[in-house]
């Protein structure tokens, strides 16, 4: 049986296959209609018909106004960029470019913005009068851009986490989870200084500073007093459970005996 994330591997790898695949589609039926308007405007041209009570120019979804030309050539191109945008953010190249520049479609977001994003497209797309293909690859671009604003609530911006094929590769390396070492560098004590105060030797290899330590001996001593301090021994004490050391009498040899003179009035 599979883990929980392999299962999620798969269905956010699946979404984004059709993503990819929606997306296509109406790239393909973007330059489908451009190329149909035109051809539509220069028979509309070359024709002696008044099309002046006309909303739009026969056979295209073109506007008959002014400009209207202009801007229906425009309408396409930019849908035609944005496609072309969103399947590189899928495909996930160039990540820096995204990262730094459209952060919203970077692998630190989730799919939200991309379903936001396909949503207007399809809705763009749809509220003209176009041919059948062009009306399905709309239609299902916005259904996978619902379905992507969905998945991005439900994972938030651990979506693209969850179906990177490289953080699928580098969780496989090991049971245990990554972690980041979060501790402020003054907190964590270098591997040189550890080793040398472990060792115990009088020379130590040079520490990352490029500086060679002189360790706890007579040549730490030396160097400190060099340096103005002052290295002072500990006093020496013995346990509580040891007995005390034996009195000479040698020392209290020379010594008189105290002599005491008792009062009349103590009792």
């Amino acid at each position: 049986m599979l883990p929980p994330r392999a299962y999620f591997f798969i269905g956010l790898n699946g979404v984004r296959i059709l993503s990819i695949i929606s997306m296509l589609l109406v790239f393909a039926s973007s330059i489908f209609v451009l190329v149909n308007d035109i051809q539509a405007v220069n028979r509309s041209m070359k024709s002696d018909v008044d099309m002046t009570d006309c909303d739009y120019i026969e056979g295209s979804t073109v506007p008959n106004q002014p400009a209207g030309v202009f801007w229906a050539v425009v309408n396409r191109l930019l849908i035609i960029f944005q496609v072309i945008v969103l399947i590189l953010s899928e495909v996930g190249w160039p990540a820096s470019f995204f990262d730094r520049f459209f952060p919203v479609l970077g692998a630190n977001f989730g799919l939200g913005a991309l379903g936001i994003f396909q949503c207007l497209i399809g809705a763009t797309i749809l509220s003209h009068h176009v041919d059948d293909f062009t009306l399905v690859a709309a239609f299902f671009l916005f259904s996978i851009g619902c379905l992507n604003m969905l998945i991005g609530l439900i994972f938030r911006e651990k979506a693209k986490a969850k179906r990177s094929i490289m953080s699928w590769r580098a969780e496989a390396k090991g049971v245990l989870p990554t972690h980041k070492d979060l501790r402020p560098p003054f907190a964590r004590p270098a591997s040189s200084y550890m080793s040398s105060m472990f060792k115990g030797s009088e020379k130590s290899q040079p520490d990352e500073f490029g500086q060679k330590g002189y360790g706890f001996g007579r040549q730490g001593e030396k160097a400190a007093g060099l340096k103005g301090f002052l290295i002072s021994k500990p006093l020496e004490s013995l346990p509580r459970y040891a007995p005390p050391p034996p009195r000479s009498e040698s020392s209290r040899a020379g010594t008189p005996e105290p002599t005491f003179k008792s009062s009349p009035t103590a009792i």
